[in-house]
């Protein structure tokens, strides 16, 4: 397993996780995960079940985390994610955004969800550059017994039609505290609760390249009256903020004005940071990397979900 422990420079983590499609950081910050599950408790135990297959009828979810968690809103800025997703996302856009920010909380005798990508959201044939860095925080131990994330190692380079058998299945086993970070390519899912009483608790925040449209609505969870009380650097992450140059104007200047008083100055559909970033980003022709061909096996396939994020 991709394991690293606190300590390990940014860089290494970066490379760990461009190699193997996913990450673990164990133990990044048990104080804040603590701090985020005494604060959506309430709101965790109000929460109903899925109602689909693939949204577990033994599964909790609750979205608009930032609005509901002062912790969350800390681990979505949080030094190690932001240096993950400059390494990860940065070269391929100008910003990147926060694409979705949810509670997944898997009772006891939550079966296995479908293995998937999270990238499906977008037409992009795989393998393709990372449209999402999707992180799990583990608000509880994730074990094997009660449904740690099952990952499958190395499955973003794969083509788009590979599946899994058992034994390229790695579960992510952490304890509380500690972060795992994936890509949009790489094949994952619930795991199940097999376990007798014990919960699992996890809390993801995804981001995107600022020029998709994201997962959930950020402008409309976090509406003008309350991104304002937010730090600019996490409303600017959210979306108040150019997407590209042109991109996401509004009233032909920055989003950031609507949270800051009128001004008389020049309106700006663009700044020099944003056009400097993208005159570095890289251009791509998507779905031209190439495939890692089908090792032979004798062992049955299991089928990938072209679904939605875990």
């Amino acid at each position: 397993m991709s394991v690293v422990s606190v300590d390990v420079p940014a860089e290494a983590v970066a490379e760990a996780l461009l190699e193997d499609g996913y990450v673990i950081v164990e133990r990044l910050a048990p104080d804040l995960t603590g701090r985020a599950l005494a604060e959506l408790n309430a709101d965790i135990d109000a929460a109903l079940t899925g109602h689909t297959d693939f949204l577990g009828d033994r599964t909790k979810r609750l979205g608009g985390l930032l609005r509901r968690s002062a912790a969350a809103r800390e681990m979505a800025v949080h030094p190690v994610v932001i240096a993950l997703a400059d390494a990860v996302l940065q070269p391929h856009c100008a910003r990147y955004q926060l694409n979705y920010s949810g509670i997944m909380h898997l009772l006891p005798g939550a079966r296995a969800q479908e293995l998937h990508r999270d990238g499906d959201l977008y037409p992009f044939r795989h393998p393709c550059p990372p449209t999402l860095m999707p992180t799990m925080w583990a608000l509880t131990d994730f074990t094997a017994d009660n449904g740690a994330t099952q990952i499958v190692p190395g499955s973003h380079r794969w083509a788009e039609d590979r599946d899994p058998v058992a034994d390229e299945i790695v579960s992510a086993v952490m304890p509380a505290g500690s972060l795992l970070v994936y890509l949009s390519s790489t094949i994952h899912g619930g795991g199940a609760n097999v376990s007798h009483s014990l919960v699992r608790t996890g809390l993801a925040l995804q981001y995107s390249l600022a020029w998709l449209r994201q997962e959930e609505n950020q402008y409309l969870t976090n509406p003008p009256e309350i991104a304002r009380t937010y730090p600019e650097r996490l409303q600017r992450l959210i979306g108040y903020d150019y997407g590209a140059p042109y991109l996401g104007f509004v009233d032909g200047d920055s989003p950031q004005r609507l949270l800051q008083e009128e001004h008389d100055g020049p309106r700006n559909r663009t700044s020099p940071e944003v056009d400097a970033l993208s005159a570095r980003m890289q251009r791509h022709c998507w779905g031209d990397l190439q495939s890692v061909p089908t090792p032979p096996t004798s062992e049955p396939a299991i089928p990938v979900s072209r679904g939605l994020p875990e």
